[in-house]
């Protein structure tokens, strides 16, 4: 597969931004980055949906059914492995226990919560239908929290306020998106 296969949708510039303010159409390099990310080629690749602030991939954009006809509810996958790394540790340490305590005392946050369920799904559809994974989103919305890798990459992708969960793991690991996190795969 080669960048130029790994998409079939063709967006416009307010469907992208629809699906994500911070969306970005592949570039070139993009897919050779992301498959060095991941250790494998990008599945599905529609866009870039969050980057680096040296401009690498740290999001893409997923297409909710992949090339080979399976259905793929997470449209937001996080690939810089700094991120990763970071999420990976704060679900060791426990992060989510506290956030799911959280969501189950503050009725104000779960519903902030189950409106990012909401609007994760009403972005996927902008890529189409896909009747297995209708009412599916991802990171455990709309009544818990599961992954904060997805959680933080729709974060990412559409811009603080939207998924108050994502927002909350990117604070715990102090990210800053002027800040370049390439070289900090070890020190996450």
């Amino acid at each position: 597969m080669t960048e130029s296969t790994t998409t079939e949708h063709d967006l416009t510039a307010a469907q992208l931004r629809a699906i994500a303010r911070n969306a970005t159409p592949p570039q070139r390099g993009d897919f050779e980055t992301i498959r060095s990310q991941l250790g494998r080629p990008p599945r599905g690749l529609v866009a870039i949906g969050a980057r680096c602030a040296c401009g690498r991939p740290a999001v893409t954009i997923t297409a909710p059914r992949l090339p080979d006809g399976s259905p793929f509810p997470t449209l937001f996958y996080m690939t810089l492995p700094y991120l990763v790394k970071a999420m990976s540790r704060l679900e060791a340490a426990g992060a989510m226990v506290g956030m799911n305590n959280d969501l189950a005392s503050d009725l104000e946050l779960a519903a902030a919560h189950a409106h990012a369920h909401r609007e994760y799904i009403a972005r996927r559809t902008i890529l189409g239908d896909v009747p297995e994974i209708a009412n599916v989103s991802a990171g455990g919305m709309p009544d818990r929290v599961k992954c904060l890798h997805a959680l933080a990459a729709f974060a990412l992708s559409v811009g603080q306020g939207v998924c108050v969960m994502g927002d909350r793991a990117l604070e715990s690991i102090g990210w800053d998106p002027g800040v370049c996190h390439c070289g900090e795969v070890d020190a996450a």
